[in-house]
């Protein structure tokens, strides 16, 4: 007898949501060589603010389902280990990587040592997360003195015709209301999963650059850097265009222009721990 989706408690959410959300990341690690660029390029940036030779050991959060930056980074001749909250991911992850790198555990509690780490990469996990501040704090106690985490999140000012703001589809959906959001969670949980494209883990909190500081300094962090305080007049990405070459200029000299850029590009912050 076919069971009737209704007949499904509704706190095991969607029948579809767990399966689509696989097939998803699977499809998205099959693109290994544009994650390779992508990392390579970070790390070169990373390399022009704390010095080619500064960062050995890095830690990876939230990677179960794209453990694709661990391979990388290792490739490149990092001593790289992931942390990952969901135990089949956890799996996934090891046998990827066939080597058993990725260990089980949430941000707001990871098992290694204080000041262990060079380098944090917290990518598109902060807004998943119970406890930001906690999480944040987690982060600052592993990381070495003079290392640095980084942070890309959701960005609660960012504009895109598209609506595409981190895993929602919706324009706009970053400037809604808290409680409208919420409704939204709901729906993708348990109505409509390709909402917020089949996470499991939806999206609960939104930032600003401002709001990320001040989260860092909480946790301890010193100093804070965005993409733009790294990029060089000389970059393709800056020669690109004459409006990029423009800009470029402009956020270098004005700080209410850097600001300005912020809005758009603010999700992703370097936190910088004092020696």
């Amino acid at each position: 007898m076919t069971e009737d989706p209704n007949d499904r408690p509704l706190v095991s959410g969607h029948p579809d949501l767990a399966r689509r959300y696989h097939e998803t990341f699977e499809h998205s690690v099959a693109s290994r060589s544009q994650e390779d660029e992508r990392i390579q390029r970070v790390m070169e940036y990373l390399h022009r603010l704390v010095g080619r030779d500064r960062i050995k050991k890095v830690l990876v959060l939230g990677c179960g389902p794209k453990p694709q930056p661990i391979a990388c980074l290792r490739g490149m001749g990092y001593e790289a280990c992931g942390v990952e909250p969901i135990k089949s991911f956890v799996e996934f992850a090891n046998a990827f990587l066939g080597a058993p790198l990725v260990m089980e555990g949430a941000a707001e509690r990871i098992n290694l040592p204080d000041a262990s780490q060079d380098l944090v990469l917290f990518e598109a996990v902060l807004e998943h997360v119970e406890s930001p501040e906690d999480s944040l704090k987690e982060v600052f106690r592993v990381t070495s003195p003079g290392g640095i985490a980084v942070v890309s999140t959701t960005n609660r000012h960012r504009f895109r015709i598209t609506g595409e703001n981190g895993e929602y589809r919706l324009p706009f959906y970053n400037w809604f209301p808290a409680s409208v959001k919420e409704s939204y969670v709901f729906h993708h949980l348990h109505v409509r999963p390709h909402l917020a494209n089949y996470s499991l883990r939806p999206a609960v909190h939104w930032f600003t650059y401002s709001e990320l500081c001040r989260l860092g300094r909480y946790a301890g962090f010193a100093q804070f850097y965005s993409l733009i305080d790294l990029v060089r007049p000389s970059d393709p990405s800056v020669q690109r265009s004459l409006v990029r070459r423009v800009a470029n200029k402009l956020i270098q000299k004005f700080a209410w222009v850097r600001a300005l850029a912020l809005t758009q590009v603010g999700d992703f912050i370097i936190m910088y721990k004092r020696p």
